[in-house]
């Protein structure tokens, strides 16, 4: 059989395996999907009986929504299949579909090396990280983002929507759509393919009645205390789990997250959004600096799209397993295009992954405590710290790009042509 015939075995298997864990491993990690896309989408649909008294909601249009408007489209699109199997498994074969079509943009023909070992990562990753990864709404945000960043270059309109339609999901696409913006020429077109997404999003929302709840994601978010797995959150974490600095874990019910408690904690949350602004504003001035000294968007675009969305998951008040996922686009972008620079980072995210997996939802049952087990925080705080590692390296690498935009160059001729690289569609 051919390599792309194997690679396709693979991603059966790999969808199979990850699909099933899901309803083996502890503490349910599909149950977002059971207990809140199906209940929000089913009103929507006026399917339920507890929707209200007109008998239907729609999360967005009529009540306010942690999550962008487009997020209501996947939800939506599982019922075409819940007859069938009912809702989750639904939910899981619209993501492998989905899959499917950015695996074959990304494989293509399989014949190009880095093609085929950035497919490879991302399988390996699936699962590493396991079931969380297919049971939220990143299973749909992920394959956009991989597809949009592999098309920004010769169809950067294609792109730039495919990133914004990701973003009206779920905002962190947008770190990759910023990176964009910076790094890609054809400006015009990155921000006029994102306008019009947007904007047909907006007019639907606006024409539906929803115009008050329309940016209500962005302002949720601003109230929101330390989650338990944020790295900012890990000295509340150890004085939890030591009964010290009456600190302690509590279930945030309006949220449903974990949070931590203790001294100082509100001026910590006051200054994580700042902080998280500066920093991104600083990868950003970093990228333009970058532009002006002519580097190749082949390896700026990747660096800055990496170091944004670790900044979108480090420097965050807020962290859930999920957002590992965050930085499985801008490593097969980086695989794609020069995988000899972007096999140690891949290898790191590979591990980053199954530790994120091990804590939750193996040993979750041993955080959601008042004093949570040493032994598990000691896993997270590793896994936060390689999170912090991923981050330094990707500032690191990102300065090394803007300062020697001739570096690297010999590598990034063995690709032939590298822009055609990241833009062959699959035959």
């Amino acid at each position: 059989m051919a390599r792309r015939g194997w690679m396709w075995v693979a991603f059966a298997l790999v969808h199979g395996f990850v699909a099933v864990a899901g309803y083996q491993l502890p503490h349910a990690p599909m149950g977002d999907v059971y207990l809140v896309y199906e209940p929000w989408s089913g009103c929507a649909l006026g399917m339920m009986d507890y929707c209200g008294p007109a008998g239907r909601q729609i999360v967005g249009i009529t009540e306010p929504w942690v999550y962008p408007a487009l997020a209501l489209v996947p939800m939506l699109a599982a019922w075409l299949f819940e007859a069938a199997v009912s809702y989750t498994p639904a939910w899981a074969i619209v993501v492998t579909l989905v899959d499917a079509v950015a695996f074959a943009v990304l494989l293509g023909d399989a014949r190009s090396r880095g093609r085929a070992i950035a497919a490879a990562f991302w399988l390996t990753f699936m699962v590493a990280l396991g079931p969380v990864g297919m049971y939220r709404l990143e299973g749909i945000t992920v394959p956009l983002a991989i597809m949009g960043c592999l098309w920004l270059i010769r169809r950067p309109w294609l792109g730039s929507a495919l990133l914004a339609a990701g973003t009206w999901i779920k905002v962190w696409p947008a770190a990759l759509l910023a990176a964009a913006v910076v790094a890609v020429r054809r400006r015009l077109a990155i921000v006029g393919g994102a306008l019009i997404v947007s904007a047909a999003t907006i007019a639907v929302v606006l024409a539906l009645g929803g115009g008050r709840y329309l940016f209500g994601f962005i302002t949720d978010q601003t109230g929101r205390g330390l989650q338990i797995e944020a790295p900012v959150s890990a000295p509340y974490m150890w004085f939890a789990a030591l009964d010290v600095l009456d600190s302690r874990v509590y279930y945030a019910s309006d949220l449903l997250t974990f949070q931590v408690s203790g001294p100082g904690v509100n001026e910590v949350i006051a200054v994580m959004t700042p902080l998280l602004a500066a920093s991104v504003l600083a990868l950003l001035l970093l990228g333009l600096w970058g532009v002006r000294r002519g580097a190749p968007v082949v390896r700026l675009y990747p660096a800055l799209a990496f170091a944004l969305v670790l900044a979108l998951i480090v420097v965050n008040k807020v962290g859930s397993p999920q957002y590992m996922t965050w930085i499985v686009a801008p490593i097969v972008l980086g695989l794609v295009i020069d995988r000899a620079t972007w096999l140690r980072p891949a290898a790191f995210a590979v591990v980053t992954g199954l530790l994120t997996q091990i804590v939750y939802p193996i040993f979750y049952n041993f955080l959601m405590t008042d004093h949570p087990a040493p032994g598990v925080v000691a896993l997270l705080t590793v896994r936060n710290l390689a999170l912090v590692v991923m981050f330094v390296w990707s500032v690191i690498h990102l300065v090394r790009v803007a300062r020697n935009p001739e570096s690297g160059a010999g590598r990034l001729a063995s690709h032939k042509r590298p822009a055609s690289v990241i833009e062959r569609s699959p035959s």
